[in-house]
């Protein structure tokens, strides 16, 4: 993820003896590692110096600025597997878990309100204070009312949806890895707007202010998509690095960055989409 007051971008990967790592790649100077006090399963942001990453029984808080990391517990689930994180516009978070619970926080460590009615949660994004929630095992998509303790709506999302990223227009995008489809939903309510081919394994996802950015992990490619039409319009690609599974998209300097899953690196592409 790209933190836009720090100017950094923030990768979350396996480190030493089973703990994880959240690495700080300034756009000068030397990248930082932070360590963290155990394994991360995901992690999120709040666009002001901090990041937020899941793990069994709460999740970690890491400050960018400082290059520290401390763990929060949450309370009365101190066993509970969580998988997946998203932080809304209320500064609310929420964490899903591997037996298919949703739970939205009311303070630090509280939980205000759960929902378990998924397969598994594996992945969520916010928009404004609609936490939505990605299923692999149902493919589907899901909202979460505004106090936690509701589904609003539901939809299936293609044959085979992995991933899921929220843009600064209100949407989410959803790769359908096994359909070869990029799938654009609305929130407001939840409805499928947009549909699109695009093959060779679509998997990471990057929304911006003029493109949606896609990666083509069996031919290792990024494309940009225009979805301003109704219709999504490839309007450039490039070569990546090896396995792109991961996309973030700085706005201020149209950087786009694409992180390998194969220990490949980062490619820093600065520019991105305009010619």
């Amino acid at each position: 993820m790209f933190d836009a007051a720090t100017a950094s971008l923030a990768v979350l990967s396996p480190g030493v003896g089973g703990h994880s790592t959240v690495t700080v790649m300034p756009t000068s100077g030397a990248a930082r590692p932070v360590p963290l006090p155990g394994q991360a399963t995901a992690m999120t942001g709040d666009n002001d110096g901090r990041v937020y990453a899941s793990t069994r029984g709460g999740y970690f808080r890491v400050d960018i600025r400082a290059g520290t990391a401390s763990r929060v517990d949450i309370e009365g689930q101190p066993d509970t597997d969580f998988t997946a994180i998203a932080r809304r516009a209320d500064g609310k978070l929420a964490l899903g878990s591997a037996d298919g619970a949703v739970y939205t926080l009311s303070s630090e460590a509280g939980v205000g309100a759960s929902l378990k009615i998924f397969a598994r949660v594996d992945a969520l994004v916010a928009q404004g204070n609609t936490v939505v929630v990605l299923d692999r095992g149902q493919t589907s998509v899901t909202t979460i009312s505004a106090d936690g303790n509701d589904a609003d709506h539901a939809l299936r999302a293609g044959e085979g949806a992995t991933t899921m990223a929220a843009d600064s227009a209100g949407r989410v995008l959803v790769a359908d890895t096994r359909g070869d489809e990029l799938l654009v939903f609305g929130t407001d309510p939840l409805i499928l707007r947009q549909r699109s081919p695009v093959r060779d394994a679509p998997y990471g996802l990057a929304g911006s202010s003029r493109l949606a950015w896609v990666s083509q992990t069996a031919t290792n490619t990024v494309v940009g998509y225009d979805l301003a039409t109704g219709i999504p319009v490839e309007k450039v690609r490039y070569r990546t690095v090896q396995q792109p599974n991961s996309l973030a998209f700085d706005e201020a300097s149209g950087t786009l960055y694409v992180v390998s899953g194969s220990g490949a690196g980062v490619q820093v592409i600065a520019g991105a989409g305009v010619r």
